[in-house]
């Protein structure tokens, strides 16, 4: 297996084709990871996806926590009560961070992972893809994701349409240091977000803050910022460019809207920015190319090892096209909040109040932390097709025995068994398992894929998602 792109998403696929056995190749174009230390929010559906794996314990000691609140569109209201997570909270984690603890993960499983190294050109048939490096050399593989980012090589050589809006403004964004007194900046924000909520202005510690800031028409965003363009905008924007200097690092995004037509052209298939990108409001970008790489991974894997039913992989793009254009509208959604005129601010003011209401403010802050999302898997209860929590057990919790990737029978009945497909299902047995149904089947990425008592059932079940 071949994977274009060794960043979040990337490295989480080549970690989760490795729990299966299936030999990986992270092609990465960059000889070097960034060398700026951009801080990313890993959300609440991240973070369980992680405890599943054993790895969110070594992810957390180098994050810092914040409330999980505030998501959606910089509306600021007290965490919502009910939010069904033990990890409700934001986990604030500089990316390269993340993607080093991931590609040691992959790694440390048997992946391996060529830097300065990039597709140049692709050709599939019946039996596998060849895929042509930058220098000429030709490689051999039975599928190819490309998770090679917004301007994805591997999307441009399968032909893959990226509808969507071009950007329409631009803002910058960046660490910086700045030696005016934190309660002086503080305020100074505070006043001005009253009005303008696109300006953000946060510590992250030893004197140096991040830097959001409107920067108006969309410029050349080949051409990195200087710390002279965040003064200027800044001045422009708060009145005072708050004496920053010293930049840790700097950047500038637009509003760009695009979702892929398609995830998959026979054997080569597309995940993470390479499928779809939107604005950064809500911090969902990292995490939808996470949980893309975590809803394919078992599948693909199935594929190769040869137990895959016929549809599995198609129902990749079948359960994370829609996640995916979902995120796209919310995103679309905030950014007209933050939008100039009375017309945006009515609404605003009125999104405001109803947020009062805990159950709009929980449904707003469960959407941006993907712990609302049920894949289609048919009529049944409301949990068929949800993720499970991380419920406790008789001894221990649900996500421990998540850790090989593998699926899972939940039996409270201790009647069941999951029989000939127990080398792909592992079994617990557990009457005091917090669980409200008598037995439930998980999938390796913790959906619930079936609910019930009787065996016959059950296996039909096993066969449709086990092979």
């Amino acid at each position: 297996m071949i994977i274009a792109g060794c960043g979040p998403t990337g490295a989480m696929l080549a970690a989760e084709l490795r729990l299966h056995d299936v030999r990986v190749l992270v092609l990465e174009q960059e000889t070097e990871p960034p060398s700026y230390a951009r801080i990313v929010g890993l959300h609440m559906r991240s973070l369980e996806i992680l405890a599943m794996r054993g790895l969110l314990e070594g992810v957390r000691a180098h994050g810092r926590q914040r409330p999980a609140a505030g998501f959606f569109a910089g509306i600021d209201k007290p965490v919502p009560e009910g939010l069904d997570s033990p990890y409700a909270y934001l986990l604030g984690i500089p990316q390269p961070v993340v993607v080093r603890l991931l590609e040691e993960h992959a790694t440390g499983l048997g992946a391996l992972v060529r830097r300065g190294t990039a597709v140049a050109g692709l050709a599939q048939d019946d039996d596998g893809v060849t895929v042509e490096l930058a220098g000429g050399e030709r490689l051999r593989t039975r599928h190819l994701v490309g998770c090679d980012g917004a301007r994805s090589t591997v999307r441009k050589l399968l032909g893959v349409n990226f509808p969507g809006e071009p950007a329409r403004t631009e803002t910058l964004m960046g660490e910086l240091a700045s030696d005016v007194p934190a309660e002086q900046i503080m305020a100074t924000v505070a006043e001005i977000r009253a009005t303008e909520k696109r300006l953000m202005v946060s510590p992250v510690g030893a004197g140096v803050y991040r830097v959001i800031v409107p920067a108006g028409e969309v410029t050349d965003r080949a051409e990195p910022p200087t710390v002279e363009d965040f003064r200027q905008k800044l001045r422009a924007v708060a009145g005072t460019d708050f004496g920053v200097h010293s930049p840790r690092w700097l950047s500038r995004f637009g509003d760009a809207t695009r979702l892929a037509d398609r995830y998959r052209v026979g054997r080569v298939l597309l995940a993470g920015d390479a499928a779809h990108i939107h604005p950064p409001t809500g911090g969902q970008g990292l995490n939808l190319g996470l949980q893309d790489a975590f809803n394919l991974g078992w599948k693909l894997a199935a594929r190769v090892r040869g137990w895959a039913p016929g549809d599995l992989v198609d129902t990749y793009q079948a359960e994370r096209h829609p996640v995916a254009a979902d995120v796209l509208d919310n995103t679309r959604a905030q950014m007209e909040l933050y939008a100039d005129g009375a017309g945006p601010r009515a609404v605003r003011k009125l999104l405001t109040e109803l947020m009062d209401l805990n159950e709009v403010n929980r449904r707003l802050i469960e959407k941006i932390a993907a712990i609302d999302i049920r894949y289609d898997l048919g009529a049944g209860p409301d949990l068929l097709g949800r993720r499970m929590p991380d419920i406790e057990l008789g001894q221990g919790h649900l996500y421990e025995r998540l850790h090989r990737g593998c699926g899972l029978l939940l039996d409270r009945t201790a009647g069941l068994t999951s029989g000939a497909w127990s080398d792909r299902v592992d079994q617990v047995a557990d009457p005091a398992a917090a669980l409200d149904v008598p037995a439930v089947l998980l999938r390796p990425d913790g959906h619930v894929a079936w609910i019930g008592d009787d065996q016959r059932d059950l296996e039909i079940s096993l066969a449709r998602w086990f092979g």
